[in-house]
């Protein structure tokens, strides 16, 4: 056990972490042209958090966090989301003060309790945005246009934006209530965890995944067919503005995302890969969750939150490789002590000259310094022996096209520069 990581958790090791770098670098070039800051929040808060936030009827909360007491008797859960935290923080540290709209976005790890599978870790990682202060449907349209456009330039070109209104909780009492008389008429097919959704929160029934229920509720009535007047307005402007980006989307009645904060839009981007479909991306307004966890009124936000263990799978299912950057700007080759000593010089000057450089450690042959060379895809190598220190000259390697040039090993800097 000691030699195995936890199950549900994955080493990333150099063979994949310059993988990670471009997704991370690529969401923070995109944010940044949208006018987002990066946040940072506590790997763990309070339970009371996601409880309230993420909703304590969810599978979430009531079967997948990692919760525990600590020493001074408080209960605390790892962050299964991004947004509660970001939330938690907007209200701690005032910022409903500063003109809004508030833009953040986040590059965190997550923690859930489940079954884990290809993409799905029970520790993963997130990426998110979120954007508090505006209610109107002009900055739905800016999330999901983000979010496009990342995807886009990761090379994800087979994608169907779904979106959906969610409702707010006046058209939603509405039709609750006639979700229910329809669910009553349906006990005896439900499964149980729908028996359980059906009183507490009968809009999670939508969402179920068990075969059987979705063949017996063909016919449940729609939030969406149920909106007030302001729902709707808002819906068809996000529309409008979706069109006008020429972002194509369709309308899908089915999507009420799996947390409870959820208001007015919910959206997914489905990427259909090779012989497959998987939601990459999901979203939507939570109008009101701000309040909830004890901030001022009539602040409203959405966001949306993407796997990146997730978007690295549909990446490889594509055929998305993405090229390894590994490269040494220039290994020294040495012979006999003197000249070994005499590298540790040269390899200072070269990294205080931001020049990637790297020696023998192992007192290798020249023939497998040369491989090393290879291995470390090294630019140049250089070789340095007693004869090279002697006449102050080397002799310098271009290892792409084995070209070989005399140099000056005193200018050995200077070179470089100029090569590079």
């Amino acid at each position: 056990m000691l030699s195995k990581a936890p199950r549900g958790t994955k080493d990333i090791t150099p063979k994949d972490v310059y993988k990670w770098h471009y997704v991370e670098k690529k969401f923070r070039e995109i944010c940044a042209l949208y006018g987002y800051e990066e946040i940072r929040t506590p790997i763990f808060e309070h339970t009371e958090v996601f409880a309230r936030s993420v909703g304590d009827t969810t599978d979430v909360v009531q079967k997948e966090m990692y919760s525990f007491t600590d020493r001074g008797d408080r209960q605390l859960s790892l962050k299964p989301e991004g947004t509660a935290g970001v939330i938690r923080s907007f209200i701690e540290n005032k910022m409903y003060a500063d003109t809004q709209p508030t833009k953040l976005y986040y590059i965190t790890p997550c923690f859930r309790y489940e079954r884990p599978q290809a993409g799905r870790q029970r520790q993963f990682h997130q990426f998110g945005i979120e954007v508090l202060g505006s209610d109107g449907p002009s900055v739905d349209a800016e999330v999901i246009s983000l979010a496009v456009q990342f995807f886009n330039e990761m090379g994800l070109k087979n994608l169907s934006v779904n979106i959906n209104s969610v409702g707010c909780p006046t058209c939603r009492e509405e039709y609750n209530r006639k979700l229910k008389e329809y669910l009553d008429k349906k006990v005896d097919v439900l499964c149980e965890t729908c028996l359980e959704r059906k009183d507490k929160n009968p809009m999670r029934v939508i969402d179920c995944k068990n075969p059987h229920c979705k063949e017996n509720l063909q016919d449940i009535p729609f939030m969406i067919d149920h909106l007030c007047d302001d729902c709707k307005e808002h819906f068809e402007k996000l529309q409008t503005y979706l069109k006008e980006m020429d972002i194509n989307y369709v309308v899908d009645k089915t999507i009420v995302r799996g947390l409870d904060y959820y208001k007015k839009t919910a959206f997914e981007i489905i990427s259909n890969d090779i012989g497959s479909q998987s939601t990459v991306c999901g979203g939507g307004r939570y109008d009101g969750l701000v309040e909830m966890l004890g901030g001022p009124k009539g602040i409203s936000g959405i966001g949306f939150g993407l796997g990146v263990e997730r978007l690295l799978l549909t990446l490889e299912n594509n055929n998305i490789e993405i090229e390894n950057p590994k490269s040494t700007d220039i290994y020294i080759a040495t012979i006999g002590d003197a000249a070994k000593t005499k590298s540790f010089k040269l390899i200072k000057d070269l990294r205080s000259n931001h020049i990637s450089a790297d020696n023998d450690h192992l007192d290798k042959s020249l023939k497998a310094q040369f491989k090393y060379s290879d291995k470390l895809n090294a630019k140049y190598t250089v070789v340095i022996g007693d004869d090279e220190l002697a006449n102050d000259t080397a002799t310098l390697k271009n290892m792409k096209t084995s070209e070989q040039t005399t140099i000056k090993l005193s200018e050995l800097v200077d070179e470089l520069k100029k090569r590079l």
